[in-house]
Formats: structure tokens, C-alpha cells, sequence
């Protein structure tokens, strides 16, 4: 059995072992700041990655590091509370180990979420950002021999962010009274904040805002025929007209989504039920 397989077998029967017969609808990503949506989850089953064999070990700030099971929504969810970077040193394989495994442990749609800097002069701090397309500037995860198990050799990429989850996202939010900006996300490497130029050259290219995570994320979840919701929230204005003394601040943005993750909470959680 090729190694990357074993890997992913391995963690996920862990994994479901722990969760003693839950069975998993949805999978969720929760970002920068955005964990506290975690603690909406009832009837809450903890499982730290650092338990996990062979798993990496989130080392981001306001990533804590914890899979946990329980109910949203009214179905069993299974959400990341910290996602794995690829600029914490670990390769793509690593960075997309969790997804693999969600979906082995019997996810049928993912939700991802991340803190954004909005490089679109539409966008301000605590915007909601609906990602309908994305630009991928990390490596691909899929690079290296195919994964048959898990899906083609060359997975289309026409619709990455579900239609059908999209259109729910508008309806609901209309009746919650949320507004909410769409757009096209681009993920860099980071870990360094980017330069107004490389914010200018994002914006030339099509891109509304930028970040250092999701896009492999989401990748492995379409390789695997997984229907994926991606959200932003805009924790700074990632422009090119900055006073002389601005400076990016990596809590700054932490407390910016902190504010926001009520009403992203609420989204999820109704767009959840009405699966």
C-alpha cells in the first residue's frame, strides 16, 4: 500500500475509533480567530492532534490545535479547530493529511473558513467574503503520483466553491440581515505579510483578497469529489496606500476575526441545518 495511503488509514482509524460510533456529515475548517465557533458545537468530543498518530501539530497563532466532534446544526459535524500551514515547514502531503482525513472518517461536504487581507478597495475590516474562485500560489498537494483511492489525476476546477452552497449562503443571509462581499481568494506561502506591491500585483491578477491557507485544502477535498463552502473574514486592508507608519499586526487580525465570527458563526451553522 503506498505510504501516503497507510498515513491517512492510520489517523483516520484513530480518529473514528475515538469518536465510538459518531458518524460525521460535515466537515469544518476554522481559521485565524475563528475557533471560537467551536465552542457552539454540542455535546463537544476533543481530539488533539498531538494525540493523533502520525499527524501534524498546528503551530499558528489562534490555532489550538484540537479536531472536534459534535452537533451543529442538527448533524454530527467534525471541525478543525487550527488548520495546518504550509509555511510552519510541513510539506502539502501534511497540509492536507486532516481533510483526508475527515473525508475517510465520512464527511460529505467541507466547509473552510481563514482570515484574509482584503487586497479589493471594496473590502474593510470585518467584511464576510464569499470565495467563489480562488489563485493558487502554494504548491499543488496533488503534485507527485495519483492518489487513485482518493481521486483523478486531473481534478476539474471549473466550480472549487459549490454553486448550490453559494446560492444557500445568499438566501440565509438575506433573512439573517448579513451582508456579504464575493470574491476571489489567492493563497500565498507566507509566513511574511505581503508587500503593498505584491498587494497591487494580486489585485491586477483578479484577486480580492489574499491568505496563507484554504486553497490546498480545498484542492484535496474536489480531488475527493467533496462539495466545498469557502468563507473569508476581512481582517485588514491589504492595499497599497498605506500611511508611514501602518504595519501588519498577526493579532491584530486574530481580534479583527474574533469580531466577525459571530455572524460567520450563525451562517454556518443555519447553511448546516439546511443541508
Amino acid at each position: 500500500m503506498d505510504p501516503r495511503i497507510e498515513k491517512i488509514h492510520g489517523a483516520a482509524d484513530y480518529v473514528k475509533e475515538a469518536m465510538a460510533g459518531r458518524q460525521p456529515e460535515v466537515g469544518i475548517v476554522l481559521g485565524s480567530g475563528l475557533g471560537k465557533l467551536a465552542d457552539q458545537i454540542g455535546n463537544p468530543l476533543v481530539i488533539p492532534y498531538k494525540d493523533i498518530p502520525g499527524f501534524p501539530v498546528s503551530t499558528a497563532l489562534g490555532h489550538k490545535g484540537n479536531f472536534i466532534v459534535g452537533t451543529l446544526g442538527g448533524k454530527t459535524v467534525i471541525a478543525m479547530q487550527g488548520r495546518i500551514h504550509f509555511y510552519e515547514g510541513y510539506g502539502m502531503e501534511m497540509v492536507v493529511l486532516p481533510i483526508r482525513v475527515m473525508i475517510n472518517a465520512g464527511i460529505r461536504t467541507l466547509f473552510v473558513s481563514n482570515a484574509a487581507g482584503g487586497v479589493s478597495f471594496r473590502l474593510h475590516v470585518g467584511d464576510l467574503m464569499i470565495i467563489k474562485e480562488h489563485i493558487n500560489l502554494l504548491p499543488n498537494p496533488l503534485i507527485g503520483p495519483n492518489l487513485e483511492e482518493l481521486g483523478p489525476r486531473f481534478p476539474d476546477m471549473t466550480r472549487p466553491y459549490d454553486p448550490s452552497l453559494i446560492k444557500l449562503a445568499r438566501q440565509i443571509a438575506g433573512e439573517q440581515g448579513i451582508t456579504l462581499q464575493e470574491g476571489v481568494y489567492v493563497g500565498d506561502t507566507g509566513p511574511s505579510y505581503e508587500t503593498p506591491a505584491e498587494y497591487k500585483f494580486y489585485r491586477l491578477i483578479g484577486g480580492d483578497a489574499v491568505g496563507m491557507s484554504t486553497v490546498p485544502e480545498v484542492i484535496a477535498a474536489r480531488h475527493a469529489g467533496i462539495p466545498v463552502f469557502g468563507i473569508s473574514v476581512i481582517t485588514n486592508e491589504a492595499h497599497d496606500d498605506y500611511a508611514e507608519d501602518y504595519v501588519n499586526d498577526g493579532q491584530d487580525v486574530v481580534a479583527a476575526a474574533d469580531a466577525a465570527a459571530g455572524r460567520m458563526s450563525g451562517l454556518i451553522r443555519e447553511m448546516i441545518e439546511k443541508l
